[in-house]
């Protein structure tokens, strides 16, 4: 039994099911203090200036875990550059296990895709379902947590984005992760809602800005933090509170048809709407990886939704630059005066 890397969200209950623990290496390598020399470890390597920071930092991030020497790879439903990147780890001597998503969410492809990946990790179905009920539990968690960042107003966009995203592996711990989410709560909940601190300062002549984050989590997640600074929180992270599977559902395969993420971005947009209008939405920041083909679908995103939409794109974990602080103000300050 040993640690597999993912690329992405995969059926995370196969791994646990087969005795593996599942380790995200988005999240090892935008967490880690070495994030930019990870890019630029890769691009030393031979990895083109025109290629995603993500890619980069995933290649390195796991070359740099030595006792990494399986990944689940997703091969349909996130990245093409992914091809790629699995042919130089494997060079490197990596396994690869490819898995895909269906373009078009039909659930006997779907149900082969975790088959094949059952029997690549030598579990079974049996146990797949006993690790739903298990990670259910956990997974639930991070649903109060979402409900209390919009509905309570008691948590902050970052602290959001972080437990939501962390449910792609559940930091390979899902007990410890589960307690960690537990104190977390018991904490949160004796906060003075963020509404009423932005109230206060100026004698309830200043609203709070309420935001949704739409599209892959940021290379530089010191966005949420100047937001705040700005008056302004994000209520609703899009494509991670997708990673905490937040539908009613015994079905595994119909959990991973319900993930919107991986399949058309018309799925996604109503999962957008629905959301914007339960959250109450002042506007949307919609954030795009540079090189990334999901560039393209904010021309769709911007006629399908009826909100005002700042697009902003990120290329290298290096801090927010002047120009994006300056235009992420003025977008606050065009929502503020309406």
């Amino acid at each position: 039994m040993g640690k597999i890397g993912l690329t992405t969200t995969v059926p995370v209950e196969v791994i646990y099911a087969a005795g593996d623990t599942p380790i995200d290496l988005n999240n090892i390598f935008i967490t880690s203090s070495e994030a930019m020399r990870r890019v630029e470890d890769a691009e030393l390597a031979g990895f083109p200036r025109n290629v995603c920071g993500w890619i980069k930092g995933l290649y390195s991030t796991a070359l740099n875990n030595p006792d990494i020497r399986q990944i689940v790879a997703v091969t349909q439903g996130d990245c093409s550059n992914t091809h790629a990147l699995m042919e130089t780890w494997q060079v490197e001597g990596i396994g690869i296990i490819p898995f895909a998503f269906p373009y078009d969410r039909d659930p006997d492809m779907l149900r082969l895709q975790i088959d094949k990946l059952i029997g690549a990790l030598g579990t079974n179905w049996e146990g797949v379902y006993q690790q739903k009920k298990r990670l259910d539990q956990v997974r639930a968690l991070a649903w109060e947590i979402d409900r209390l960042t919009w509905e309570e107003n008691r948590v902050s966009g970052f602290e959001n984005h972080l437990y939501q995203v962390s449910c792609s592996d559940f930091n390979g711990d899902p007990e410890g992760f589960a307690h960690e989410m537990e104190d977390f709560i018991q904490t949160v909940r004796e906060r003075e809602p963020f509404t009423e601190r932005v109230l206060s300062r100026s004698q309830g002549k200043e609203r709070e800005i309420r935001l949704g984050f739409i599209g892959v989590p940021p290379i530089f997640p010191e966005l949420y933090n100047f937001l705040e600074e700005q008056g302004a929180r994000v209520v609703f992270n899009e494509v991670q509170r997708q990673f905490s599977m937040p539908f009613e559902t015994d079905e595994v395969v119909e959990q991973y048809r319900l993930y919107t993420y991986p399949y058309q971005v018309f799925q996604r947009i109503e999962d957008i709407a629905r959301e914007a209008e339960r959250r109450q939405l002042d506007g949307i920041i919609h954030y795009t990886q540079s090189f990334c083909y999901r560039q393209i679908e904010d021309l769709i995103i911007r006629k399908r939704l009826d909100y005002p939409i700042l697009t902003l794109e990120g290329e290298n974990p290096t801090g927010l630059d002047a120009r994006t602080k300056m235009r992420v103000e003025s977008f606050l300050s065009m929502l503020g005066g309406s």
